[in-house]
């Protein structure tokens, strides 16, 4: 798939804000500081479209991009920052929660985790709500760049084998670089083979 447009339309806080429409929307989500805003940018190829910061916990909102002006990458806020304080947490975990669950144009949320770390109880444990309430999503390991090729295929592998404990069948995984582009292809052919069934119906 090439990507010829990509805008910012909208950031907010609540569901009922977001873009009217039936475009299908790619959510991507992850603990804070995993490379999400980088991910997008390599993707969609442009640099600044989704504000990276070294600072955790930056996103708050729902950030809607509208890309090729028939589909929507949705940034959503990071979640178990630990500074943030309990009120704020909780106001991140409703904006989160209320996205997946009840917006209809969501068509599959990509869940990123840090190639580079054992599996973090936060992480199984939003991706075990997510097959509670029947919720499509895909895993993105990010920052493979970081990480020997054997070492990567290590830790992969035992992610994995943590989630085959919980799960029957696992759901599609994609390893990514935003630093050398690694994944890139191979996750926009996924969003473009969904894009069609979409279309299809």
């Amino acid at each position: 798939m090439d990507i010829t447009s990509a805008e910012f339309i909208i950031s907010n806080s609540d569901v009922k804000k977001c873009p009217s429409g039936i475009f299908p929307e790619y959510a991507f989500i992850g603990r804070s500081n995993v490379g999400k805003s980088s991910l997008i940018n390599m993707l969609t190829n442009r640099k600044g479209l989704a504000m990276t910061s070294a600072t955790p916990g930056k996103t708050m909102l729902i950030n809607h991009f509208l890309i090729n002006k028939s589909w929507y990458i949705v940034d959503l806020p990071g979640y178990g920052y630990a500074q943030r304080g309990q009120k704020g947490k909780e106001q991140i975990q409703r904006i989160i929660e209320d996205y997946i669950l009840q917006r209809e144009q969501m068509t599959s949320l990509f869940v990123l985790v840090d190639s580079r770390h054992e599996p973090q109880a936060i992480d199984l444990a939003f991706i075990e709500w997510l097959g509670e309430n029947g919720v499509p999503f895909a895993i993105v390991f990010t920052k493979c760049d970081k990480l020997k090729f054997g070492k990567l295929n290590s830790n992969v592998r035992s992610y994995l084998a943590k989630l085959e404990e919980q799960w029957e069948e696992l759901p599609p995984y994609f390893v990514t670089s935003s630093e050398n582009r690694t994944g890139r292809e191979e996750l926009l052919q996924y969003i473009e083979q969904i894009n069609r069934e979409v279309n299809n119906k």
